[in-house]
């Protein structure tokens, strides 16, 4: 499907606009509110939003109710429309796309991705975005992995996708999800239903393991599942000098734990992953430390394993607690299963991918050696008998994901747009 060139320019136009003003997981009122002005614009486009498309209880890592109304009142302030803000409630900030066509097919659902993640972009003059004008308004937050561009895209499949009401069958639904960083926001979008009538599912994401242009990987594997904790630690300040019998010592279990954690017995049956990524405990070097606070997660090659791990992380914070005297509290932040792309959709993949003459390579799977909570769709989408692929779409990198310097080449958006599109007018054309 041929991309006019002032669809292009827009795409371009959505991504620096997004990557100006990033927003954080169930903080991205402004960047949904903005999806969704532009999805009202589109013929045959019926937009839901808010506890429409997410169940409140299946969210997991959700922000402070100081920080998530300090969100919507900076949208707010950055001019996004107060009636679709008003209908995201408290951090429900997710979106769905909908066309109906006339001909009866199947339902074939896109999925992207909306969230930024707490890092501070490079302000070096050879970084694009802050040379061109676009860097990062918000000082502390960065779309440092292409929820930008992947948002831009879905826009763009959107646009072609409210001009095709002769050509198509079925329904084509595009998510437009929140909060994938840390693996939060999925769960929340498959409980309400978004694919529960899904026929087929295409996530998907630019770059990471794809760095070259024009390349297209079909599908991906190496998923890792993964469960996200913070614990708090509760122990009692004392008198360090004067009476530290006194006191239950918060640092002194959580550096225990820490070493613990590090040292849980692998599983034989796949590669497992655990990290605490932060610890913050103390207040004063003469106090015995009464409160400690943990960031961890544990991965596993297969949900299975990903349990185990779990599992063992739980008993050793519990054992821990109870040898140093003081109280555990664990919060679920974020996780993902694992899954795996189907040969039928791969196969629709690379077909589409083919017929395009911005992809110069199509290959069948890339191993990401990450966790995505995508994978909560692809699975549900497959237990009741659909088909899914998780594609990536090449582009050099300037920085690696995750990174104060990222950044990709802009020419990849119009690439996967037009890939998006002939995936769609493969499956729906023939209905």
């Amino acid at each position: 499907m041929n991309i006019p060139p002032s669809l292009s320019e827009q795409l371009v136009s959505w991504r620096r606009d997004f990557h100006a003003y990033p927003e954080l997981g169930f903080c991205e009122y402004r960047t949904a509110a903005k999806v969704c002005g532009v999805l009202a614009g589109l013929s045959g486009c019926a937009v839901r939003l808010g506890r429409e498309v997410m169940d409140p209880a299946a969210r997991a890592g959700v922000p402070t109710a100081e920080e998530i109304a300090v969100a919507r009142a900076e949208a707010l302030d950055l001019g996004a429309d107060p009636a679709w803000v008003d209908r995201m409630g408290d951090g429900l900030t997710g979106v769905v796309a909908e066309w109906t066509y006339s001909r009866p097919g199947p339902t074939v659902v896109f999925r992207v991705d909306m969230d930024a993640l707490p890092v501070t972009e490079s302000s070096a003059t050879g970084h694009r975005p802050a040379a061109e004008g676009f860097a990062s308004r918000h000082p502390g937050r960065m779309h440092a992995c292409g929820h930008d561009g992947h948002t831009a895209i879905g826009l763009g499949l959107a646009t072609l996708a409210a001009q095709q009401g002769a050509n198509w069958g079925g329904r084509l639904r595009i998510i437009f999800q929140p909060a994938e960083e840390g693996c939060r926001g999925a769960p929340a979008m498959v409980a309400a239903g978004v694919v529960r009538d899904a026929d087929y599912f295409i996530a998907g994401h630019i770059g990471t393991a794809a760095t070259e242009t024009g390349l297209v990987s079909c599908g991906t594997h190496g998923w890792l599942a993964t469960t996200k904790l913070d614990v708090v630690l509760h122990g009692v300040a004392a008198h360090a000098g004067l009476a530290p019998q006194g006191g239950r010592n918060a640092l002194l279990a959580a550096a225990t734990l820490v070493l613990q954690l590090h040292a849980l017995p692998r599983h034989g049956a796949g590669d497992t992953r655990v990290n605490v990524g932060i610890l913050h405990a103390g207040t004063s070097r003469n106090i015995i430390a009464d409160r400690a606070e943990l960031k961890l997660e544990v991965r596993g090659a297969t949900t299975a394993i990903n349990e185990y791990m779990t599992t063992e992380a739980r008993r050793v914070i519990a054992a821990t607690a109870e040898m140093h005297g003081v109280r555990a509290e664990v919060l679920l932040a974020g996780r993902a299963e694992g899954a795996a792309c189907d040969a039928m959709c791969k196969a629709v993949v690379r077909a589409a991918a083919e017929s395009l003459p911005g992809t110069t390579r199509a290959v069948d799977s890339l191993d990401t050696s990450g966790s995505e909570d995508a994978t909560f769709f692809i699975n549900a989408v497959q237990r009741r008998g659909g088909a899914a692929t998780y594609l990536l779409v090449g582009t050099p990198l300037a920085a690696g994901h995750h990174q104060p310097a990222f950044d990709f080449d802009e020419a990849a958006l119009t690439h996967a747009v037009a890939l998006h599109a002939a995936i769609a007018d493969r499956l729906l054309r023939a209905a």
